[in-house]
């Protein structure tokens, strides 16, 4: 199932992401490595990125996943809706974070981010924000323990 959806990723052209997250590289490091496989369409190495008991809200349907599993719902119910709406050469570029704050084993990040993809072969974006949380695992390391995905509709690509 995992190799079907990470196929599925790949065939719908995810493209590279540009990596500039947070300001603080430990912080950067997972969002960026989340985004960057997301682009990739490596699924594996994205839901590495993440805490097992992750919450996301995004807005496509059913909208929000959590707990174990969660990255690879989310990415299948994406793939699907990509599929059933003729959407492809999806991909994610990150600028600079607007804001981190960091109280012990927990931070909070947002992101500036635009979604770039075609509709039926028309060059659409969306300019949105992420806003995650982190949490360092067990080892110390930082892990995305949420996020979710704030824009407006698409709009046509200049």
């Amino acid at each position: 199932m995992k190799s079907l959806l990470v196929g599925l990723l790949c065939s719908i052209g995810l493209a590279t992401a540009t990596t500039a997250a947070a300001a603080d590289a430990r912080l950067a490091a997972p969002i960026g490595q989340f985004i960057d496989s997301f682009n990739k369409g490596d699924l594996k190495a994205a839901v590495a990125t993440h805490m097992g008991d992750v919450a996301i809200v995004d807005e496509v349907a059913p909208f929000v996943w959590r707990g174990p599993g969660a990255v690879e719902a989310w990415a299948g119910d994406l793939a699907k809706d990509a599929t059933a709406k003729g959407l492809t050469d999806q991909s994610v570029a990150l600028s600079p974070a607007t804001r981190e704050l960091v109280s012990g084993d927990r931070a909070y990040v947002i992101v500036p981010a635009v979604y770039s993809f075609k509709d039926h072969g028309k060059p659409m974006r969306e300019a949105a924000q992420m806003t995650f949380s982190l949490r360092k695992d067990a080892a110390g390391a930082w892990k995305i323990n949420a996020w979710t995905w704030t824009g407006p509709d698409p709009s046509p690509a200049n």
